[in-house]
């Protein structure tokens, strides 16, 4: 475990952390998650077949019926187990409200916790892939700002700095609650993630500043729940090559009184091979905070979009 971190709590299917609760006594062991994420996260393992009284080994199951409204029922005994996984989820998603969960890592494909594309049996019995696993649905509906990812989706590197990004901005929002929950905290906050979010989102970057340009204009248990729902939508949109590149040259616009014109030409040059996919982003971000540190530009050293998440993970590491 990280030394200079405690740990950040999230919810995970337990298979995946190598428990043999699978409908065949297996598991879905996940090194990446173990090993790598293991250094920072500490995990919270819910399997619902087993919790909700399901033995190992068990028949599989499958989604039946409509996406939105499916049955969950036995693959070869048609033994339908909606209510059962139903009201299990109803409990158990209260009870997870005790673990300040951050985030949560569904296992693909299941029926009950799949986040999405879950495969659901209409009545001519042919597979649409339109489904969300039973418990997933009601995770996500019981907390719908908490970040949340399947393992699959995790291997796509983009998808993957997304949901760790924001797992470390949530963990920021809540010590922001529960240590400050002022409106000169909330500005704080908001400062020192501006470029961050800029890189999500310019509109959304716009409609947070104008929220907290005028703080004192609604009350601060609304100013904040307004904020939060406006920071997870604009989270939720990709970071991209052309919104990144717009952030490194709105970062430079800070060095115009300092750098030389050579130093001027090594961003450009260092800023264009990261456009055409020569580089990882972390090149340009590094020579960001070499200049930083240079010309001392407090600003951006404040600034979470040089340092959102332990350099360690390597997130930003991949052309």
């Amino acid at each position: 475990m990280n030394r200079k971190l405690k740990p950040i709590k999230i919810g995970i299917s337990s298979c995946l952390l190598g428990n043999p609760v699978r409908y065949d006594g297996s598991h879905q062991h996940d090194r990446y998650i173990t090993k790598t994420l293991g250094n920072f996260f500490e995990f919270v393992p819910v399997c619902p077949e087993v919790e909700c009284g399901l033995p190992i080994p068990r028949e599989t199951m499958r989604l039946i019926g409509e996406p939105q409204n499916p049955r969950l029922v036995t693959s070869k005994t048609n033994i339908d187990h909606t209510d059962k996984m139903l009201k299990w989820a109803a409990i158990r998603v209260k009870e997870l409200e005790n673990e300040n969960l951050h985030g949560f890592i569904f296992k693909r494909k299941s029926p009950s916790s799949g986040m999405e594309r879950v495969k659901v049996y209409g009545e001519n019995k042919i597979p649409q892939n339109t489904g969300v696993g039973m418990f997933a649905r009601a995770f996500m509906e019981h907390f719908p700002l908490l970040p949340v990812e399947e393992d699959g989706r995790l291997h796509d590197i983009h998808l993957r700095e997304n949901f760790i990004e924001r797992i470390f901005i949530y963990k920021r929002w809540r010590d922001l609650v529960e240590h400050n929950k002022t409106r000169g905290g909330l500005v704080d906050f908001h400062t020192a993630h501006k470029l961050l979010i800029m890189a999500h989102s310019v509109e959304y970057y716009r409609a947070l500043g104008r929220l907290v340009a005028h703080p004192k204009e609604i009350e601060t248990e609304s100013l904040y729940s307004e904020y939060l729902q406006i920071l997870t939508e604009a989270l939720r949109r990709k970071c991209t090559i052309n919104k990144h590149v717009n952030v490194l040259q709105h970062m430079m616009g800070y060095f115009k009184k300092n750098i030389s014109a050579d130093e001027k030409q090594e961003m450009l040059e260092v800023f264009d091979q990261y456009k055409n996919e020569h580089i990882p982003l972390i090149v340009p971000v590094t020579l960001i905070n070499h200049y930083v540190r240079k010309y001392n530009q407090e600003y951006l050293a404040d600034q979470l979009y040089l340092h959102p998440h332990p350099i360690e993970l390597k997130l930003r590491n991949h052309a």
